[in-house]
């Protein structure tokens, strides 16, 4: 059995598998419309989500399953106490693959090691988000044609930005990417996702703070809210909160097929005289959230694609 815990958890190979998955069902559907039938998702969210918690429950009933869950930790066993363990095992005997998100760093892989069924991080605090990252990958090399060799800029909270540090991961796994990180200094990307991603694999990375002068040089730019939830008080959240904010007029300032990436959701850090730019793709990325999450399922569920007859994780 196999988990979702880190981008990592698949290997490249699998992950190229994933996004090639993912394209057939965006291309034509129809075959996969069946494939979870009788099977059951359950996502159990102990904060809030829009995207990511219907964007499963779509994928899952796109493939012909059902879902269960809850949305938000009061609504569970969770405000009497139980432990993530012992939700993962009682979860086990009702769904087939349980989709998690948490607000602790790691309740996700605990969750992994009790439960009985397949267990998918979709996000665990200020650690990784790896379904998102799948999707920035998919969303990327529909925009460039490529995942190497291209400079990629990531902008606003990186201190906290769980979609930033898996997709950092993700890259540097690929030939001749460079990274910019674009931040206020309170706000830098962690030592522990240099130490982990960036220098195992001597990438060339640069930190710094502003954004209209890397711009210019830019394949992507990965934009990101600052996190008034991962604050622990008021004060500092409002002295940071708009430090970043990309308008169409800014937006000249880059190269024409640069796209522009936001996990949402979006305050100010996007205006929205952007979204009518061709160059905006966080919409997309919405879109893509689908049917990688589909491919996701199918690969836990060690269900065969059935254009193919290949299996996303063979052994």
């Amino acid at each position: 059995m196999r988990h979702f815990i880190e981008p990592n958890s698949f290997s490249l190979e699998e992950q190229l598998a994933l996004l090639d998955l993912a394209d057939r069902m965006e291309a034509d559907p129809a075959p996969y419309a069946h494939l979870c039938d009788g099977r059951i998702l359950a996502t159990l969210f102990y904060e809030p989500s829009t995207r990511t918690r219907l964007s499963f429950e779509s994928a899952m009933l796109r493939l012909g399953g059902k879902t269960l869950g809850f949305a938000g930790a009061q609504l569970s066993s969770a405000s009497k106490g139980e432990t993530v363990e012992d939700t993962a095992r009682v979860v086990s005997n009702y769904a087939d693959v349980i989709a998690m998100r948490h607000p602790k760093e790691g309740a996700p892989l605990r969750a992994s090691l009790s439960a009985r069924v397949p267990v998918i991080n979709a996000g665990d605090g200020g650690h990784a988000h790896p379904s998102q990252t799948m999707i920035d990958l998919m969303t990327i090399r529909q925009r460039k044609g490529r995942l190497d060799h291209l400079t990629i800029g990531f902008c606003g909270d990186l201190k906290f930005g769980r979609t930033v540090h898996s997709l950092t991961a993700a890259l540097s796994q690929f030939e001749g990417n460079r990274f910019v990180f674009i931040s206020p200094e309170d706000l830098r990307l962690p030592q522990y996702v240099k130490n982990e991603s960036l220098e195992p694999t001597h990438q060339i990375y640069k930190e710094t703070a502003d954004l209209e002068a890397e711009l210019p040089h830019l394949d992507v730019l990965y934009m990101t809210r600052i996190q008034q939830e991962r604050f622990f008080n008021e004060e500092e959240y409002l002295r940071l909160k708009g430090c970043y904010q990309l308008d169409e007029a800014l937006l000249q300032k880059a190269p024409q097929d640069m796209p522009v990436l936001h996990p949402l959701p979006r305050i100010d850090e996007i205006k929205k005289d952007v979204d009518d730019d061709p160059r905006a793709a966080y919409f997309d990325q919405v879109h893509n959230g689908v049917y990688i999450r589909m491919a996701i399922i199918l690969a836990l569920l060690d269900i065969p694609d059935p254009v193919t007859g290949k299996k996303v994780l063979e052994a």
